[in-house]
């Protein structure tokens, strides 16, 4: 993603903090635009060095606390098998979340396939289930990697 795209992302984002009523505070936008930057997942510990070369005094509860807010307003996924993150560039609407992440250069896609969600959706209900947030995780090669 080029700096450009990255910095209107991140406008994208404040206004959407304001529409809430949430605070894009200084830190937040920081660890924000460290994953606007990343071409795949990066975890916690890796995004704190980074924040540390603008916020020197980040300790780790800053970059969690931050994460957690970025999670909590939809601009960030966590990929669980890596316990890492990635921004989500289509933070504007909640939608289930389906990422195919490769094993030999680490990229991310987030693909979105509602036929996916609908399937799940439509099983589970039928053992009495309600989705209520679904993150599905797909491993293998990606284009440039096979």
């Amino acid at each position: 993603m080029t700096r450009q795209e990255a910095q209107r992302l991140i406008r994208k984002a404040e206004v959407l903090c304001q529409k809430r009523g949430a605070r894009l505070t200084t830190a937040r936008r920081e660890v924000f635009t460290i994953l606007a930057e990343q071409s795949g997942a990066i975890g916690a510990y890796d995004l704190l060095d980074q924040l540390r070369e603008v916020i020197p005094n980040a300790k780790p509860p800053t970059i969690y606390r931050a994460l957690d807010f970025l999670q909590e307003q939809g601009f960030v996924h966590k990929i669980t098998s890596s316990n890492s993150f990635v921004l989500c560039t289509h933070f504007d609407h909640q939608h289930p979340v389906q990422m195919l992440i490769c094993d030999s250069c680490g990229d991310v896609q987030e693909i979105q396939s509602e036929g996916v969600y609908d399937e799940l959706k439509h099983q589970a209900e039928a053992q009495g289930f309600k989705v209520e947030q679904q993150t599905i995780e797909a491993h293998g090669l990606c284009t440039k990697c096979h």
